[in-house]
């Protein structure tokens, strides 16, 4: 009884020994050593050190050290995906070359915590009969219950990748929704050494940021804004993040995507926002696996807490800000258009409910509006047209008996927006002269400290302070061909002749100096869309004015002859 439960002799010898065959011992073994990012790679150096240690393992298993290859392309890779994982597409390449008998991993997870490229091994593995072991022992893909094992390890390995995530995820919302979480902030803010977030100490910074919010008010349009900082020659501020002056102000040219950044980010108007910009697995690129980042509406952010920082504007001028933005777009129609016509993108079809489009015949002279949507994308028959030109001529009309009563509060705000925007443009240049006075004052007491026998760094110093009189110089005749040019602040009698050009709207409306641009900026100001229907086929339409704040206005009108319903 007692020699039937005895072991048998295969079993009290090495156990490897049945796994591990010559087929096997023929090939390499390759060393698989990976650690999820650079900071485990300078500071887990213990975890490295038994990942290196498999070749001994390798070794003592029968493989030489000759056959040994150790793959650590891989190191400061996250094992999430084979995407950008070069070590281990290797690894899957030399697999299927059958130039592999065994890989040897610390732990499955440092292979892979995907179950994609998990099976995909295994399934190359078996195919091949090549071995994978780790710190518990040695499989054979080919072994149905060492496949079942493995599977069931890779598959815990993909979980606790998971709970890991989430446990950090919520964690990170959890603070984010008390408002505690620190995130990148925009040029025009600093924290402090306490953790709190100010508006940038520097004037001049400041005010340029105002200035933006100031100029898009005005002009509308980011291109306007854009054009605006570039003839006033006005950089932008921002704090340096990185390096040797981090923290030190760098002004830098504005351009269209940043200043797209400034208007769109909530913090200016004194939230705190959170889940702005989530990401969509299915618009990712291979290889790539940090893109796919979406722009959600405020109302899909996870967080938003208002009147928690301090503030460049309103929440309600964000808002609009925002809807004018989204306006600007070109399907939208809040653009102001090149040519004569004054509803470009305001005029819609009372039949069909689609933009109409703007014609222009004769070689610019002649206008008409028409709905061919459909006609372009359906083949379907033209909708409708008209003349443009008894159009515009009415909404003209309306547009300045809606002007009128406003005429003297209209003159006395030009007046005082010209003064307020020369004193912005003078705050500016005084900002800029006194921060070039101060550099080049600066240069010269770091010249004046060192010693003379310090030929070298008094040899540098001296360029900088050439180099800082020298901009300084530059920044005074810029200033000085400025003010050359400028116009001459406002006198009384230029007062009084703006309330009187005010108080003749029409005249201004139809001046040579008005543009076409200017007028189809007024009637969107105004207008937010006018209705036309051409009735029957006659020379007759109806006209429906919606105005901004919700009041319409009917009227019946004969526009040319050039009215159809089919044309």
């Amino acid at each position: 009884m007692s020699n039937c439960l005895s072991p048998t002799p295969a079993l009290v010898r090495n156990p490897l020994s049945g796994k591990v065959h010559a087929e096997h011992l023929r090939r390499a073994a390759i060393v698989y050593v990976r650690q999820s990012t650079l900071q485990q790679v300078e500071h887990h150096r213990e975890s490295t050190r038994r990942q290196y240690a498999l070749t001994e393992r390798a070794i003592e298993l029968g493989w030489s050290p000759t056959q040994v290859i150790v793959i650590d392309d891989d190191q400061g890779r996250s094992g999430a995906s084979a995407e950008g994982r070069p070590g281990f597409q290797r690894l899957v390449g030399e697999v299927g070359l059958d130039h592999v008998g065994i890989v040897l991993g610390l732990e499955i997870s440092r292979l892979a915590r995907s179950s994609r490229d998990w099976y995909q091994l295994l399934e190359v593995c078996g195919l091949f009969g090549t071995l994978i072991g780790d710190a518990d022992g040695v499989y054979d893909p080919q072994t149905y219950n060492d496949r079942l094992l493995l599977g069931l390890k890779g598959t815990m390995s993909e979980a606790e990748l998971h709970i890991l995530k989430q446990r950090l995820l919520e964690g990170k919302r959890a603070k984010a929704r008390r408002g505690e979480l620190q995130l990148p902030l925009p040029r025009g803010y600093v924290r402090t050494a306490a953790g709190e977030i100010i508006k940038d100490p520097d004037a001049q910074a400041r005010t340029v940021i105002e200035t933006v919010f100031t100029q898009f008010a005005r002009q509308g349009t980011i291109t306007g804004v854009l054009r605006y900082l570039v003839e006033h020659q006005l950089n932008l501020p921002d704090r340096i993040r990185h390096g040797p002056q981090t923290g030190e102000l760098d002004w830098r040219r504005p351009n269209r995507a940043t200043l797209s950044n400034l208007l769109h980010n909530p913090i200016y108007a004194g939230a705190y926002a959170y889940g702005r910009h989530p990401t969509d697995p299915r618009r990712r690129r291979p290889g790539r696996p940090s893109t796919g980042r979406v722009v959600a509406a405020p109302a899909d952010w996870e967080v938003l807490l208002t009147d928690r920082l301090p503030a460049y504007i309103s929440w309600a001028q964000y808002e609009h800000n925002l809807r004018q933005l989204a306006a600007n777009t070109a399907h939208a129609g809040g653009v102001v258009r090149q040519g004569a016509a004054l509803l470009s993108g305001r005029l819609v079809c009372g039949r069909c409910g689609l933009m109409m489009m703007t014609q222009y015949t004769n070689g610019g002279t002649g206008l008409r509006y028409v709905c061919s949507r459909q006609a372009s994308d359906d083949g379907a028959p033209l909708c409708q047209s008209l003349a443009g030109t008894a159009l515009d001529a009415l909404i003209t009309r309306l547009v300045l008996e809606a002007l009128q009563p406003a005429a003297l509060d209209i003159g006395l705000q030009v007046a005082a927006d010209l003064e307020a925007e020369r004193e912005r443009e003078c705050t500016h240049w005084q900002q800029r002269l006194e921060r070039a006075r101060y550099t080049a004052e600066r240069a010269e007491r770091q010249y004046q400290a060192v010693e003379p026998e310090n030929r070298l760094v008094a040899r540098a110093l001296e360029q900088q302070w050439e180099a800082a009189l020298a901009a300084q110089a530059q920044l005074k005749a810029d200033y000085a061909r400025v003010l050359n040019t400028a116009p001459t602040p406002l006198s009384a009698a230029d007062h009084a002749r703006i309330r009187q050009l005010a108080s003749d709207i029409p005249a201004l409306w139809n001046a040579v100096t008005t543009t076409a641009a200017e007028r189809q900026a007024i009637v969107r100001l105004l207008i937010e869309r006018v209705i036309v229907t051409v009735i029957d086929d006659s020379e007759r339409v109806t006209v429906e004015v919606h105005w901004v704040g919700g009041y319409r206005t009917h009227r019946a009108a004969h526009p040319s002859r050039g009215a159809s319903g089919a044309a």
